[in-house]
């Protein structure tokens, strides 16, 4: 019996239904970190079962926060087991679906190994650079669902964070190297035209050198503690700019779930402080606009409908609360 088997047993029941992700859902009346993280065990088991699929807004993120904060639920056990059959068994049956599903497989296989590097992960990370272009880049989802499947460039760096974040120095492995060299080359022709591109790769900058020099960390570093808003946190559409597809306004002046964890977050892994006053306050905001199903809500850049970021923003809301140490280690 396969994992995935194995886990479904343990979690026969369906996954309790969720409230859909809106703008007015009321905020919680206490801070519960325990809330939040049943709110991601349910949205990441209810996105597989209803949709069968690995994305990065919801289940991957799933895995890599839980793994990084230390969480390791039936439901996460359940989220990798899916994740580890879908490279073991759909992928030798028929394929990816996408070069992006064998990325995104890559990244929450390795972020979620913990210190050694799983077999299936080893093999997910070498598929990777299989589907790599010829220039170094990776063939994206470009749906106008920004900021995850909207561009090239979130592919690219995404692979080098999973190549960089794997256990056992997978990056030091001929294949990295070779990989992780032409995926250089690709951003020295392709440098990042949005803050939110400049701020993966800051991200990324921390486990593999040669993505960013150190005046350009500064520089995103700056740019996106400046774009703090006085309520202490950050907007998402300020990362941008984005279009939306409905023809309305980006909302850049109200904060979010996504814009402040993440920014929060990055922030963190780039060597700010958790002391930092900027941080304190974008902290306090997090604990201050929590929603009663758990999550923080971040409206779609895109258009107004399943606001699906929210996941995404939950993830990372809790990565930063981690991060600052607001989280038990």
């Amino acid at each position: 019996m396969t994992t995935l088997a194995l886990a479904f047993l343990a979690l026969a029941q369906d996954p309790p239904e969720l409230p859909p992700n809106r703008a007015d859902e009321p905020i919680a009346r206490e801070f519960s970190l325990e809330r939040s993280r049943e709110f991601l065990d349910s949205a990441s088991r209810w996105w597989q079962k209803g949709r069968k699929c690995l994305t990065c807004h919801t289940n991957a993120a799933y895995l890599s926060a839980g793994a990084e904060t230390g969480v390791r639920s039936e439901a996460f056990v359940e989220v990798r087991a899916f994740t580890e059959d879908l490279v073991r068994d759909r992928w030798a049956a028929k394929g990816p679906r996408w070069d992006a599903e064998v990325v995104v497989a890559a990244y929450a296989l390795a972020t979620s190994d913990g210190e050694k590097l799983h077999p299936l992960t080893r093999q997910a990370l070498d598929r990777m650079w299989t589907v790599q272009r010829p220039d170094g880049g990776w063939s994206w989802l470009k749906c106008n669902w920004p900021p995850m499947e909207s561009d090239d460039h979130y592919g690219a760096t995404l692979a080098i964070l999973a190549a960089g974040r794997a256990p056992e120095g997978y990056a030091a492995t001929p294949a990295a190297q070779e990989g992780l060299r032409k995926a250089r080359a690709w951003l020295a022709k392709n440098p990042p035209d949005t803050l939110h591109q400049r701020a993966m790769l800051l991200w990324a900058s921390r486990y593999v050198e040669g993505v960013a020099t150190e005046e350009e960390r500064k520089r995103t570093r700056d740019d996106l503690l400046a774009l703090q808003l006085p309520d202490g946190g950050w907007s998402a559409p300020s990362l941008g700019p984005w279009k939306r597809s409905d023809g309305k306004e980006q909302e850049t002046s109200t904060s979010d779930g996504y814009g402040t964890g993440f920014v929060v977050y990055v922030a963190r892994q780039a060597g700010v402080p958790a002391t930092d006053e900027r941080l304190k306050k974008g902290v306090a905001w997090l604990k201050a606009q929590q929603r009663e199903s758990g999550r923080w809500y971040t409206r779609s850049p895109n258009k107004d409908g399943k606001h699906f970021l929210s996941h995404a923003g939950t993830a990372f809301a809790l990565l930063a609360l981690h991060a600052c140490g607001e989280t038990p280690r």
